[in-house]
């Protein structure tokens, strides 16, 4: 009976789209590409903070950001606009008028029981009315109707005004209140009274909860968003009498003056008007910050009754107070402010579902440990994030590398050599000897308790997966110590080779801290003076305007770095894309002059060949197509027998990691026969001799 049962309900299973909000079983959002975007942004000289806003506003390859909602927003706002005008009340009103004369007309012609003189007098009176709808109403007040069916027209204006007044300030009054009779007039009268006198008593002090619970209990189906006190009760209705009031504003005076003589005649009930005045009041008093004064000019086709323009200028002030909020420009803004509900009222679930999408990515990368905040308060990369950037920026090396002639699968570099003592997990293609202990160890902690099925039992039950497997990490027998000095001089952020130089450094420096742990790697950024730095500061490091190379400098403090390890193997690379402008005297004060002066030159050869003498492998990475630059870094090479590297921007960070391997291989920089071949980014750069 059972498998009946569940075969019928299997049967009967229907699967579609999820539609109660977030899907529970969406992935993660992915921090990866947000943190590349990021860390580009940050390397160009953005901040963390407004690079983390910029990508949120941009969004990703598939995920919509600020700046697509701010355009719906805007188109939606447009569309309202451009497609209504604000007499709809006017022309239903007019319509209603007209068929009723010809509707009277049509009964004083054909009904022959009239006396001619009361027909003639009546003809007079509808050939006599104003071209005014509102004088027109007012003027038939007191008109004897002969047509049944003009009666009822006539009656109907007064209904669909008084209905269209009251939609105004109650939404859905208009529809809830169609075919009323009298005893719902007198309801929604007596609503009024009690209403006003609960916000007089408010305005007053002396309310309780009590009595605005007794307001609900008795008069609860006139308010459906079911306010829970009188404070949500004046937000709802201040918030519709302030739309009311702008649609107001934006009608011409003749609307105006012709609706507020058609609103006498609402009900046929004067009273009716003097209670939403006095409901008015109340509501400009107790919540003066509504706009009680804007206006929109509207010019479309469309007409507008009173309660549905009103509808539509609530849903401008939603789609306004919308666009504030994803613009994100105001004093603590944050992106948990934004009202979804209001966004998937406005443009959708879709919308509402990217919004809340990316809340969750800004969540998701503060609480990753990518970005902290600091003790000044500013937003930071963390190493972690660090971290994760060189490692996409070094697999970008590595693809552009395997097209190259001679190159090498950075993932495996180290891999021969001495055993560094560090593991790391088995990657397809690993050759690298497997730890036994570690494979093992990790398999019993991963089945550790687990329950053996088929034996009924707790037992060992190890099974050994791939996913166990951690293969030792070794490291090249010849330690190094490896300086890499990169330009910073102004010219350097002019040439756009600011960002490169970042995802070099990065790029090397990941390579160096996850696969040559042994090595010793020093970064030296030298402008006007030169500065050891570590990553984290290079990469944040806005671009520098202030003039001078100060080459000198850095060798100098390449030299100190080669000489704390004087068992290893020194490497020296250079990035610069200018001649030696600067230099250090021995005082400690920087030196500038343009062009360089020879006491610059001189002093900065003397520190190359210093480091020559350290046993430097020395490599210059040149940018830049300047001849007297070529000379010059051909000339510097020639001296201690280095290598001159001329690469494009994009390929600077191929040139350096390329360069360092092939140091760590020997045979000079590029392993004898060069990374690229014979030609390629080395080819012949017209070594003209430079006389030092």
């Amino acid at each position: 009976m059972a498998s009946r049962q569940n075969r019928r309900l299997t049967r009967d299973a229907r699967y579609g789209k999820y539609e109660g909000g977030p899907d529970p079983l969406a992935p993660p959002v992915d921090l990866s590409e947000a943190l590349d975007a990021i860390g580009e942004d940050v390397m160009g000289g953005t901040s963390p903070e407004r690079a983390l806003r910029e990508f949120l506003r941009r969004g990703g390859r598939t995920q919509r950001g600020l700046d697509d909602l701010m355009r719906r927003v805007a188109e939606r706002r447009r569309e309202l606009t451009s497609r209504n005008n604000l007499d709809g009340t006017l022309q239903q009103v007019k319509q209603l008028l007209d068929e009723a004369v010809l509707a009277e007309r049509g009964e004083l012609a054909r009904n022959v029981d009239i006396d001619d003189g009361d027909r003639a007098l009546a003809q007079m009176q509808l050939d006599s009315l104003p071209p005014s709808p509102a004088a027109a109403v007012q003027e038939l007040g007191g008109y004897d109707w002969t047509s049944p069916t003009a009666r009822q027209k006539y009656e109907e204006i007064k209904d669909l005004l008084g209905r269209e007044v009251l939609d105004q300030r109650f939404a859905g009054m208009k529809q809830a209140l169609e075919n009323a009779t009298d005893a719902d007039r007198a309801a929604v009268s007596e609503m009024m009274r009690d209403l006003n006198e609960l916000l007089e008593s408010h305005r007053a002090g002396t309310d309780t909860q009590e009595q605005f619970d007794d307001f609900m209990a008795k008069h609860g189906q006139y308010f459906p968003s079911d306010p829970k006190d009188v404070d949500e009760l004046l937000d709802d209705l201040a918030a519709r009498a302030a739309a009311a009031q702008r649609m107001r504003n934006s009608m011409t005076q003749e609307q105006r003056d012709e609706l507020d003589a058609l609103a006498q005649q609402a009900f046929g009930s004067p009273d009716l008007m003097d209670q939403l005045g006095q409901l008015d009041g109340n509501l400009r008093a107790l919540r003066p910050g509504e706009d009680w004064g804007g206006s929109e000019r509207m010019e479309g086709d469309q007409g507008l009754g009173l309660g549905d323009g009103t509808g539509v200028f609530q849903d401008i002030a939603d789609l306004d107070s919308l666009a504030e909020q994803l613009a994100q420009t105001g004093p603590g803004s944050d992106l948990d402010d934004l009202d979804l509900d209001a966004l998937s009222r406005q443009l959708g679930d879709e919308a509402a579902v990217d919004a809340r999408t990316l809340q969750q990515l800004e969540k998701a990368l503060r609480n990753s440990g990518a970005v902290r905040r600091g003790s000044d308060g500013r937003l930071r990369l963390t190493p972690k994030a660090m971290r994760q950037l060189g490692k996409s920026l070094l697999k970008d090396v590595a693809e552009r590398m395997s097209g190259r002639q001679g190159a090498r699968d950075l993932r495996r570099s180290g891999a021969s050599g001495e055993p560094s003592g560090a593991t790391r997990p088995w990657e397809y293609g690993d050759t690298e000897p497997w730890d036994v202990t570690r494979s093992i160890t990790n398999a019993l902690v991963r089945t550790a308790g687990a329950r053996t099925a088929a034996e009924g039992r707790t037992g060992p039950g190890v099974r050994l997966t791939i996913d166990d497997v951690e293969v030792q990490e070794t490291e090249a027998r010849t330690q190094a110590c490896v300086a890499l000095l990169v330009d910073t001089s102004f010219s350097m952020a002019m040439e756009d080779r600011w960002v490169p130089m970042k995802r070099t450094a990065l790029a090397l420096h990941t390579l160096v801290s996850t696969r040559f742990r042994g090595d010793d790697l020093q970064m030296i950024a030298f402008g006007r003076e030169a500065e050891v730095m570590d990553i984290e500061q290079l990469v944040g490091l806005d671009a520098m305007w202030d003039k001078g190379t100060n080459l000198h400098h850095a060798l100098l403090l390449a030299n100190r770095h080669f000489r704390k390890h004087p068992t290893a193997q020194p490497v020296l690379l250079i990035v610069t894309d200018g001649e030696p402008t600067s230099h250090l005297e021995p005082n400690g004060q920087v030196w500038f002059n343009y062009p360089p002066d020879p006491i610059t030159i001189a002093l900065s050869v003397r520190e190359l060949e210093n480091a020559g003498r350290l046993g430097a492998q020395t490599t210059f990475f040149r940018l830049g197509d300047d001849r007297g630059l070529a000379r010059f870094v051909d000339a510097m090479a020639k001296r201690v027998d280095g290598t001159v590297v001329a690469p494009e921007n994009d390929d600077l960070g191929v040139a350096v990691v390329g360069s360092y391997l092939g140091s760590r291989r020997g045979g000079g920089p590029f392993g004898g026969g060069g990374l690229f071949g014979g030609g390629g980014l080395f080819g012949g750069y017209g070594r003209d001799d430079w006389q030092f």
